[in-house]
């Protein structure tokens, strides 16, 4: 294929070539930045930064994407040849559509990969050999992108990228209105940190697809003030190159072209404070670790129109760091990044870490301090200016306001440890997105999957057992939990029991008895006991179709009580085994065993350069080191992912010392090599690493950070460390996850630290072990954390286990470094004086009334569970409790016998209240009030009547659980007054009517109150006044008329009406300014006339209705789902979007 196209002398095209470079030479030789001096003249203008627009050679200005018919014009498609070149050619029609084409000249997919209404993934697209697939990648109207598309080896793969740095091929034919044409070649290697993508011959290689959900990111061309800029796409030996034709007014849109606007981190600071200092260190520290990072005076030079260059980098940007100094905001233009920088936070969801650099959060927040006296100097001088508008002004203490309540940086001492926290905070978000979950990033196993729902469709008809064993760490749990997802939607009734070896250890067979019973019929601790709960799966499962998982088996009687035979179950179910042990599979006679085997070398390397390099291939420089890590893991998707996270953003000298060490290692089990990473924790992430395994899988790591915070762990930064290290994962419900051989590792290392006396280590996680460390009353100072939950006393008689569970003085004697305590049901009694005094956690189930201990002083307690505990508030256990003044999060969960809650007066500090299903509890003492630090407050199930004024003191207050209380009828006026309140939810409850001073919550994201049957008439138009609601959910309720003011809500995305078989007449023309909406529900809204012109960003729409005609839909873009059902009269649909998937249905 050829490059060049000689079209006239050689004289004019080496000019054409050379005149960009020459200009933006001399245009960085120029002394100080255009921001600079700007700012210190104080010439700022305060116009908003303004929106970029492409500019033809007629001179109209197109949006980047136009529609025609109600259909987007923007299309993407592919020229695949041999050599798999992609030339997206942008055209206009009529002057006003933009139109990105693509010809397929072999086996070329298309195909756009979108998730179903439920949220959930679908599939990975996959291409077979010598085939290109060319996808987009959508989201679905829950947020979830879509699996990435894979190709197999020698394959081609297209996709919208992401712009790559550094040393990369670009090919760019442009197309100059003066009607000279130039066929450009670069090959640009800059001097960068950063890491770009190499591919082997005859492969292809492509960064991961971003889906930014910004407007300008869905396009592959990027667009400044100038014209059009295409960012740079990158191209390898042997893969697929791109060639951008397009049309524009000057050459002078090569130079911004060539610049790019893709940045993983912007940085917004006053170059009059910390240009040459802070800013520069951390610059310096995010280029160091791989980072491609914008600062400004070092991307734009003079002269340039700055505004449009601005807003393209902070939109295209993930990660948004703005450095908050003394004179910031005597800075207009860093007010206006910072006003675009919040609404890119609100709008898009991109993330902000600010850095408050010798100022306070809340000096920059409320304009006050040395922050207030430079903004309001500055803004005296701006009130003068006749041409000054005044809103502008608004905007930015707005921004500032905002910016200051969000979790930062604080720059108070040494700024190099400051800018290491930075720095591993960006690497840590930049890198989520390539954690193994099951939906997304999955490296080669596809033909695992492909192997086993080819056996398993082929048995359509008949009970099948499959067993997949293997090595641990081998990515067993991962390839069933594929093969179940993808199996889920044939069967209705499912179960995954996860962890089953270690769940038999802490909880018996009929823990996990029970939970497969609940899965399937959905009835709660049906069983007491092992036998009875084999008999009653046995029998009443064999009406029931099931699709079981039963992961990591150790042990076949496992197996034999959980799912013994197939005709235990219906024709057609499928149960899935995982375990380490082929002979178990062998015993129980499984129809289909498949061994999981390690990675090849080339999926290995994209594994481990995800982790390492957050992309599918090292750089040059990295390459043999790769190659050597690689190796040396031997395969293991656990070890690549651990040790590619460790050695992320590392110097190649640090790369050298830790292939040193695994190699020492190398015939040694996988623990060891697991340890290296162990070794290169903190203390106090060890710690924290070490209770995580011993203790705290599957908790809430916000309960767990008290405890960790009390003790001096510091544990934001170190469950940052150890996620950004794959050493640990966090759930989307803040749980704790770790891989049970990284659990192993954590409990070995305890174990040695006495081999042979249990009562000297520092966790004793293993009830039997603790327990009878205790009755032999051989405690030590050397204990931490006990778990005495799951004694010894199962299958016992009664009085047995009623002795096991009393512990007196003298067992605990000893333990003065005890921190954390798990008991369930058990009783103490005697004198504890300077036993217990520096317990920071106690998790007390089943908590007994009688109260007969003396001297039980927890001072310094400041997490309390007692949950399901026959507990009530005249306990005499509470006058201890009282002492605990620090105390942060209480529980008492189902405490059927606590009618009030007097008590709770003596905790001032308490950040947690949970009182869910207290049946019995009728009202909440006033003195709640007082609780000027309560940020959560759950009273679910309980029997309140009403709720008390006083509530409305609690400022600090950022959710309110109220969901299934039938009797509270209505919610106080003095609600309006919670300022920091983004949740409430009262689904379920008996109120009648919402208060009218419900529109001062100004803070509230979701505002949930389904199912409130008595919930009726007309919305309060107060509702228009919550400018930050994103969901609102009124479905089955009785309410009559949505307000006009809705339409006000310009952050509102999910709006769920279904089922308001009261609500008539017509919908508020106002809906169509709901410029966010995405998910609107009608669905069963019996009485409904007719619905408003609907605003284009709706990605899913339900509908009832009778009227005869539904308004236009063709301007619903970016429509995947339609659901129309009970329209008796309707007569026709016109004009539906072309984005309509598959679920979309009329009944």
């Amino acid at each position: 294929m050829h490059h060049l196209i000689f079209e006239h002398s050689f004289a004019e095209l080496a000019l054409l070539i050379l005149l960009p470079g020459l200009v933006l030479y001399f245009l960085n030789k120029k002394n100080a930045s255009v921001r600079e001096y700007a700012e210190d003249a104080d010439t700022c203008t305060s116009d908003s930064l303004t929106a970029l627009t492409v500019t033809n050679s007629g001179g109209s200005s197109p949006s980047p994407t136009e529609t025609n018919n109600g259909v987007s014009s923007l299309a993407l498609t592919e020229i695949i040849s041999s050599g798999s070149t992609l030339s997206p050619t942008e055209t206009y029609n009529s002057g006003s559509s933009l139109c990105l084409t693509e010809t397929n000249n072999s086996a070329s997919s298309s195909s756009p990969i979108d998730t179903n209404s439920g949220g959930s993934s679908l599939s990975p697209t996959e291409t077979n050999n010598k085939r290109s697939s060319s996808s987009l990648t959508e989201s679905n109207s829950g947020g979830s992108n879509s699996s990435p598309t894979e190709s197999n080896s020698g394959a081609s793969s297209s996709s919208l990228t992401e712009t790559n740095y550094g040393a990369s091929s670009l090919s760019l034919t442009e197309t100059i209105s003066s009607g000279c044409g130039l066929s450009l070649t670069e090959s640009s290697n800059a001097a960068s940190s950063s890491f770009p993508t190499e591919t082997k011959t005859g492969e292809s290689s492509s960064s991961p697809t971003e889906n930014n959900k910004s407007a300008s990111s869905l396009s592959s061309t990027e667009t400044n003030s100038s014209g059009s800029s295409p960012s740079p796409t990158e191209s390898s030996n042997g893969a697929s190159g791109s060639s951008l034709t397009d049309t524009y007014n000057g050459a002078s849109n090569l130079l911004t072209m060539l610049t790019g606007n893709c940045y993983e981190v912007f940085l917004s600071f006053r170059g009059l404070d910390t240009r040459k200092g802070f800013t520069d260190h951390l610059y310096n520290g995010l280029l160091d670790a791989g980072i491609d990072a914008f600062r400004d005076d070092e991307e734009l030079g003079q002269g340039k129109n700055i505004r449009p260059e601005l807003l393209a980098a902070i939109t295209n940007s993930k990660i948004l760091i703005p450095i908050l100094s003394v004179n910031y905001g005597t800075s207009s233009w860093c007010l206006d990044e910072l006003v675009q920088i919040m609404e890119c936070k609100n709008n898009n969801g991109q993330i902000v870490l600010p850095v408050f650099y010798k100022v306070k959060p809340s000096d920059v927040g409320h304009q006050i301090g040395s922050f207030g006296d430079a903004f309001h100097e500055r803004e005296g001088r701006l009130l003068k200016r006749s041409s000054f508008d005044p809103s502008t002004l608004e905007k930015w203490k707005k921004a500032l306001l905002e910016v200051s309540t969000l979790k930062g940086y604080e720059a108070d001492g040494y700024e190099a440890e400051l800018v290491k926290s930075v720095v591993r905070k960006a690497l840590s978000e930049l890198k989520k997105k390539f954690e193994l979950v099951i939906s997304e990033n999955l490296v080669g196993i596809d033909s695992h999957v492909k192997k086993v729902m080819e056996f398993v469709t082929n048995k359509s008809h008949a009970t099948v057992f499959v067993g997949i064993y293997g090595m641990g760490g081998i990515g067993k749990t991962t390839l069933a939990k594929t093969i179940y997802n993808k199996l889920s939607n044939q069967l209705e009734h499912r179960s995954f029991i996860a962890d089953i070896r270690e769940s038999w250890k802490r909880n018996g067979i009929y823990y996990l008895q029970n939970q497969l019973i609940y899965d399937i019929l959905k009835r709660e601790n049906e069983v007491r006991n092992e036998d009875e709960g084999t008999k009653f799966i046995s029998s009443k499962f064999k009406g029931k179709k099931v699709l079981i998982l039963l992961d990591d088996v150790d042990n076949v009687v496992q197996l034999k009580r959980l799912a013994g035979d197939r005709d235990w179950f219906s024709s057609g179910s499928r149960i899935i085994i995982t375990t380490r042990n082929k002979r178990i599979l062998e015993e129980v006679g499984v129809d289909y065993p498949y061994e999981h085997k390690e990675m090849d070398s080339n999926q290995s390397l994209i594994l481990f350069s995800r982790h390492a390099f957050r992309r599918d291939s090292p750089p040059r420089v990295f390459k043999d080191l790769s190659h050597e890590v690689v190796s040396i893991t031997g395969g293991l998707p656990l070890s690549l992912e651990v040790f590619g996270s460790l050695l992320c953003g590392k110097e190649s000298t640090q790369w050298r010392d830790t292939i040193k060490k695994l190699k020492k290692v190398l015939h040694m089990k996988v623990q060891e090599k697991l340890r290296i990473s162990y070794e290169a924790l903190d203390y106090e992430q060890q710690q924290i690493f070490l209770d995580i395994a011993c203790f705290f899988i599957s908790t809430d790591k916000r309960i767990a950070s008290y405890m960790w915070d009390a003790c001096d762990l510091f544990p934001g930064e170190g469950i940052e460390v150890l996620r950004f290290m794959s050493l640990v994962k966090v759930g989307d419900y803040h749980e704790l996850r770790m891989h049970d051989q990284l659990r192993d590792l954590g409990r070995e290392i305890v174990r040695k630290e006495n081999p042979r006396e249990a009562r000297y280590h520092s966790r004793l996680w293993d009830s039997k072990e603790a327990l009878k460390v205790l009755k032999e009353n051989k405690g030590t100072e050397k204990i931490e954390a006990i778990d005495l939950s799951k004694g010894s006393s199962e299958g016992s008689s009664k009085t047995a286990k009623r002795d096991s569970n009393i512990h007196t003085e003298k067992q605990f004697k000893n333990l003065t470094s005890l921190r954390f305590l798990h008991m369930k049901g058990a009783h103490l009694s005697g004198d504890f004086k300077d036993s217990i005094e520096g317990l920071r956690w106690l998790r007390w189930q089943k908590c007994p009334m009688n109260f007969k201990v003396n001297n039980f002083h927890v001072k310094e307690l400041v997490a309390l569970e007692l949950s399901n505990s026959e507990i009530n508030e005249k306990w005499e256990g509470w006058s201890s409790f009282m002492m605990a003044e620090k105390l942060k999060f209480l529980d008492l969960t189902s405490c059927k016998s606590l009618e009030n809650t007097r008590f709770l007066s003596a905790f001032k500090e308490l950040e947690v209240l949970i009182l869910n299903f207290c049946l019995r509890l009728k009202q909440i003492d006033s003195s709640i009030g007082d609780m000027k630090t309560l940020l959560r407050l759950e009273m679910r199930g309980c029997d309140l009547m009403e709720l008390p004024v006083e509530i409305g003191k609690l400022k600090a207050l950022e959710q309110l659980h109220l969901e299934d209380t039938p009797n509270l009828s209505a919610l106080p006026e003095s609600i309006g007054s919670l300022q920091n309140l983004e949740i409430l939810n009262f689904s379920s409850s008996g109120i009648e009517e919402l208060p009218n001073s419900i529109g001062r919550l100004r803070k509230l994201r979701h505002l949930e109150a389904s199912w409130c049957r008595k919930l009726g008439g007309e919305m309060p138009e107060s509702i228009g006044s919550l400018e930050n609601l994103e969901t609102l959910a009124i479905s089955n309720t009785s309410i009559k008329k949505l307000p006009y003011s809705i339409g006000r809500l310009r952050k509102l995305r999910n709006l769920d009406a279904s089922c308001c078989r009261s609500l008539n007449g017509e919908m508020p023309e106002s809906m169509c300014n709901l410029s966010s909406l995405q998910r609107l529900i009608f669905s069963g809204c019996k009485e409904l006339q007719s619905l408003p012109d609907l605003p284009s960003s709706l990605t899913c729409l339900g509908v009832t209705c009778q009227s005869r005609n539904l308004p236009s839909l063709s301007n619903l873009t970016h429509l995947k789902e339609l659901r129309v059902s009970d329209c008796k009269f309707l007569k026709c649909i016109q004009e539906l979007p072309s984005t309509l998937s598959k679920n979309s249905e009329c009944s």
